[in-house]
């Protein structure tokens, strides 16, 4: 017999989580999702779309712990519900409907980084593996069961998008191979100790404010956790506003130093790579506070990009204080 699964789902892992339902043929007769906030970037897929492709019907309340929604869940009678990086709470009335478990796709290898925004979380702490854990919901966030993992690696210069975007596959992986277990009622399922793990909650703009004097690896943890589609990390160069949207660390070993923006002569050859407005000769070093120095590769000041030729224009030279 077919499994019936409601599905709430956004994002690209809400996109890629209801194709691999629809690959393994379970029937879903709802799709929950939210509609997409104007002020918010959009660089992920929308799932009402794979929704209308899939002819599935869905709708996007404000609010899905209402009596109303609960109702039109419960009469649907689904075996499972899901939950893919859908954006809010399901309260205990929704957890309990379906006959054969609620469960929940979480970016990360739970129980570490339970909560918000767990992708940024984890490039922000330097770490180098994340994952997708399939687990079942309970009224904590994140602390049901678990079913399944799958950790992908992160890359010393990642961002947080190239992330999530390896963490969307993981999700993808992770669904695949343990869903005919599920259906079929052999899947694995161990305890969630959430006492051993960590949790976070959101994150908004001002939480990407660089502060110069923490070591340059720290600050570059912090450029890839929130470069974009995120807001970038945010400061002031030579009293403007700025932010720093790609850096690199160049000299973890460099002394302590006020934080200046200088512009220097490009290292020799295999150092830096090129800038966009195409002089090579130079580049843009930041000195920070608690030692080390990176290379930023792309900056904004006062709305607008600049680079190390303008900085040299506009400036003369001269460092820049930084903060």
């Amino acid at each position: 017999m077919t499994a019936k699964a409601v599905v709430f789902a956004y994002h690209n892992v809400g996109a890629r989580c209801l194709r691999v339902l629809r690959a393994h043929g379970i029937d879903v007769p709802l799709v929950v999702t939210h509609a997409n906030d104007p002020a918010e970037v959009q660089w992920f897929e929308r799932v009402a779309d794979v929704a209308d492709d899939m002819e599935a019907p869905w709708i996007a309340p404000l609010d899905v712990n209402t009596p109303e929604c609960i109702a039109r869940i419960a009469e649907l009678a689904p075996d499972f519900v899901f939950s893919f990086y859908y954006r809010r709470m399901l309260n205990a009335s929704v957890l309990a409907l379906p006959r054969r478990g609620a469960l929940n796709m979480h970016g990360s290898l739970l129980p570490r980084y339970r909560g918000r925004a767990p992708v940024n979380w984890a490039v922000l702490h330097g770490e180098r593996e994340t994952g997708a854990t399939l687990h079942y919901m309970i009224e904590k966030p994140d602390a049901g069961d678990i079913v399944a993992q799958q950790a992908v690696p992160i890359l010393p210069d990642d961002t947080a998008r190239e992330v999530a975007d390896k963490v969307t596959v993981a999700a993808e992986i992770c669904l695949d191979g343990v869903l005919p277990a599920l259906v079929a009622g052999a899947a694995p399922r161990r305890p969630n100790d959430i006492a051993r793990g960590s949790y976070f909650g959101g994150r908004t703009p001002e939480d990407g404010r660089i502060d110069w004097m923490q070591h340059a690896r720290r600050i570059h943890d912090l450029v890839r956790a929130v470069a974009p589609p995120y807001p970038g990390a945010l400061t002031h160069i030579g009293g403007a506003p700025a932010r720093i949207l790609r850096a690199r660390l160049l000299d973890p070993d460099a002394p302590a130093a006020p934080p200046s923006l200088a512009i220097d002569r490009r290292p020799p050859a295999g150092g830096a790579h090129a800038q966009h407005d195409g002089d090579t000769s130079f580049i843009t070093v930041a000195r920070c506070g608690g030692g080390g120095t990176l290379r930023i590769d792309a900056l904004e000041i006062g709305g607008r990009m600049t680079s190390p030729a303008l900085l040299r224009e506009q400036h003369g030279g001269a460092p820049l204080p930084l903060g």
